[in-house]
């Protein structure tokens, strides 16, 4: 017979544990608990929040279990017995406020000085994407983000446009920068043979129009790679 979330200790009721020694005392699944608010008759609220974080790992072991959350739809989480529609929905809620927290409050002044920091920037809302997404960043005269402008969505193939269609928002805000961006949705950041051969056509281009291309990022499930870095190194 289940034990009920009455039956435990004051101390290891997720509620009451937050209370007296704070969230960051709590588990995964006891946080979700919080959020599910109850259990079925059947299981507890943390029992059942268990479950969810355990949806789809099998499929995805390379994810840890809140990656993997993010990434269930509302569908897959009323499968669930004990997960409706509107538990649903708020469980999608918290994971849509969690990614834009870890987004910088104010990217239109951050200064580009590496990589990385385009990384630190875009990684949490791209590493997910089941689908490819073309990002240009526009900078100004001392790398400093003046947009950044998503220009197209694929789907597990290429998203590539036209170097125009990256460059229109550069050259209407008269910006002498930008960077590129995708993601890879396999998690594997390597350079195609194809996203060489369009970095190249894309630099091209930008000279024509007075615009420095700096650099072409690929982002990939907690890894990315610079492809000028990598064709310098690889001497493409």
């Amino acid at each position: 017979m289940p034990i009920k979330m009455k039956q435990l200790p004051i101390s290891e009721r997720p509620y009451e544990k937050l209370e007296m020694y704070g969230e960051s005392t709590l588990s995964n699944a006891e946080l979700l608990a919080i959020i599910i608010k109850s259990g079925t008759k059947e299981e507890s609220s943390v029992t059942l929040a268990q479950k969810i974080l355990s949806l789809g790992i099998e499929e995805n072991s390379n994810k840890n279990s809140l990656t993997n959350l993010q990434e269930l739809s509302l569908s897959d989480l009323t499968k669930l017995n004990g997960i409706g529609k509107v538990k649903a929905i708020q469980i999608k809620a918290v994971c849509e406020l969690a990614k834009r927290i870890s987004k910088p409050s104010d990217i239109e002044k951050v200064k580009i000085k590496e990589p990385q920091d385009i990384v630190n920037i875009l990684m949490n809302s791209l590493k997910d994407e089941k689908r490819e997404i073309v990002k240009a960043v526009i900078l100004n005269s001392k790398n400093i983000i003046m947009k950044i402008q998503t220009i197209t969505h694929g789907y597990t193939s290429s998203a590539y446009t036209q170097p125009k269609d990256i460059l229109f928002e550069a050259i209407k805000r008269d910006a002498p920068k930008i960077i590129l961006v995708h993601n890879h949705p396999s998690g594997d950041a390597t350079p195609s043979k194809q996203d060489i051969e369009f970095t190249k056509k894309l630099d091209e281009a930008s000279k024509i129009m007075g615009i420095e291309l700096l650099d072409h990022i690929i982002i990939g499930y907690n890894q990315y790679c610079s492809i000028k870095s990598y064709i310098k190194k690889e001497g493409n």
